[in-house]
């Protein structure tokens, strides 16, 4: 009985442990960007973590990453005018679109 009453604090602790964590879901980001040729590089940043994207006919998408506010950069090549969005929203399970990027000349 002693045994028991042990036992029964402890389950009861162990069982809200392993129902208190959840599975982390990660979101995307997805966009086309015109002129193709003008894209040097892209870049999405969420604080101090930068994450390099190799679009292919100027669309990219990119899945598996963690939520939060990221910020979408476009390097371009002369004559074009580097392009940013501030705030790229991530959430769980979603694929955040940017729509179609039009690069400026200067």
């Amino acid at each position: 009985m002693k045994s028991m009453k042990f036992v029964t604090p402890v389950a009861l602790i162990l069982l809200s442990l392993l129902f208190s964590f959840t599975l982390i879901r990660k979101g995307g980001v997805q966009g086309k960007i015109s002129p193709a040729e003008g894209i040097q590089q892209v870049l999405l940043i969420l604080g101090t973590d930068t994450l390099k994207i190799q679009p292919q006919a100027g669309n990219f998408k990119v899945d598996n990453i963690k939520a939060g506010t990221y910020k979408l950069l476009v390097k371009t090549q002369m004559p074009y005018k580097d392009f940013t969005i501030a705030e790229v929203p991530v959430i769980d399970s979603a694929t955040t679109d940017v729509g179609q990027i039009q690069l400026l000349r200067y």
